[in-house]
């Protein structure tokens, strides 16, 4: 492996604004940066944050066709965008065993959409498409600079499997080792008012809906969310930097992507959730059900923790949702099992239930066929998964687009993590867009469930309020 020890910043965006304008780039960030708001360290959080650029080729995926981008050609494939990624993956193998605890030297990193899961499920489509972003955009990448919270140190590093990379490695070397100012001139605004697709009566109408589908017996639960947006203007990089300060999370990750051929988007994801990890052999998932707001009282805001903590309603919610997902492992995984039940985690506005599934992988099984199985998650769907997400696009005006899918890596090491995309937005043709949603089940309340989706969508809104003031 090549690696290059790099200086170290607890503040890792100094590293990535030097690639932030590039096409192609991403940062998967673990939220370590020093909370301002509230003075505490983001510790609590990931260890790892990892930066890419250049990739070696690119998979896009729109509808049922797959662009694979590599060296200025192009080829298009029908085939299922899970197994071509596999394939694809599968001609880089590698010999030498990872010694160093650096989770990604090499392999693919990006999204796959939520709307992707028209590949694998028969779905309605009575919603239509808010945004027209790809269904998944993934680059194989040879490189990465690595950032280890833990032990202090970051690292350029490759698997040196392309020689691309062999012949740029000094060229990289000093991007990284030189100082760098900031230089943007753009700054973000936003310029016009924050508009739900599903007001609060129309969220009511669609909450009674589900209420009936759930006493009928078609379903036991179901996600509902509502759409935000507003007319943005300049560089998305600022949002996402400001969005890091106020509000840190252990799966956060920032892409500035080509849209076509003359315009890009961006992914700001503000994300607490993991999907599915692999660690040599063995996974993991964490699912999130049960939320209750934070609140700058701290009797009040210990009171809300211990509601969330003694809510039978809100421990029923989360146990549907790990049986469903010890199932979905069970498809690729052996000896699953559930390793936590109804942990509390805290975040900059909301509390969380938080509980802990794991397995082995079986023999023959990678890291992309559990993300298929597993995919998207069951913690923002609902029970049982099909029927659920097929309520979802009867109820929801806009197809999801991004949110509730996946952002992530799956190493040439057979590695993998991921997050679920919630708490994020993409910004695309001057417009911010985020969702924020919140299961439904036999005894929710109305105003609780609608005020709770307001309360996920508060960081966000926090900080578009911000820039609504510059």
């Amino acid at each position: 492996m090549l690696k290059h020890p790099l200086t170290y910043h607890d503040d890792t965006s100094l590293l990535f604004e030097r690639l932030a304008g590039q096409m192609w780039a991403m940062l998967l960030d673990s939220g370590q940066l020093l909370n301002t708001t509230t003075g505490m360290a983001g510790s609590q959080y990931g260890r790892f944050d990892i930066l890419v650029a250049e990739p070696v080729m690119t998979l896009v995926t729109h509808g049922s066709e797959t662009t694979i981008m590599q060296q200025g050609k192009h080829t298009v494939s029908t085939d299922d965008p899970f197994l071509l990624l596999k394939n694809l993956l599968a001609d880089y193998p590698l010999s030498e065993k990872n010694e160093d605890n650096i989770p990604f030297a090499g392999g693919a990193l990006g999204y796959f959409s939520y709307d992707l899961a028209r590949r694998i499920e028969m779905l309605p489509s009575n919603a239509i498409p808010a945004i027209k972003i790809p269904e998944m955009m993934i680059g194989i990448y040879d490189w990465a600079v690595v950032v280890d919270h833990r032990e202090k140190i970051a690292a350029l590093v490759s698997h040196g499997l392309s020689a691309q990379t062999l012949e740029n490695w000094a060229h990289l070397q000093a991007l990284f080792d030189e100082p760098f100012q900031s230089c943007s001139t753009n700054p973000f605004k936003v310029v016009s008012p924050v508009l739900s697709n599903l007001p609060q009566s129309a969220y009511a109408d669609a909450f009674l809906k589900i209420k009936d589908y759930i006493l009928e017996g078609d379903c036991y639960q179901v996600n509902l969310a509502q759409r935000f947006s507003a007319t943005v203007a300049g560089d998305s990089w600022q949002l996402y930097k400001k969005l890091r300060e106020v509000s840190p999370a252990p799966f956060m990750s920032y892409m500035n992507l080509p849209l076509n051929a003359a315009e890009m988007f961006q992914v700001i994801s503000d994300s607490p959730e993991r999907f599915v990890q692999v660690v040599d052999g063995y996974v993991e998932t964490r699912p999130i059900k049960g939320t209750r707001p934070r609140s700058n009282d701290t009797i009040q805001d210990e009171q809300n923790a211990m509601m969330l903590q003694t809510s039978l309603k809100d421990r029923a919610e989360n146990v549907m949702i790990v049986d469903l997902l010890r199932n979905d492992l069970s498809k690729t995984c052996d000896k699953v099992r559930v390793n936590q039940l109804f942990q509390l985690q805290s975040f900059a506005n909301v509390h969380h239930l938080v509980s802990i599934v794991a397995g082995t992988l079986k023999k023959g099984a990678t890291a992309v066929d559990l993300l298929r199985a597993c995919f998207p998650g069951g913690s923002i769907t609902g029970a049982p998964k099909l029927r659920a997400m097929e309520i979802i696009d009867e109820l929801e005006p806009h197809r999801r687009g991004l949110y509730c899918g996946a952002i992530g890596y799956i190493g040439f090491d057979g590695n993998m993590d991921t997050n679920i995309t919630i708490r994020t937005a993409v910004v695309s043709e001057n417009i911010i867009s985020f969702y924020a949603g919140g299961g439904i089940v036999a005894d929710s309340e109305l105003e609780k469930e609608y005020n709770e989706t307001i309360d996920k969508a508060s960081s966000f809104n926090k900080i578009i309020k911000y820039f609504m003031r510059l």
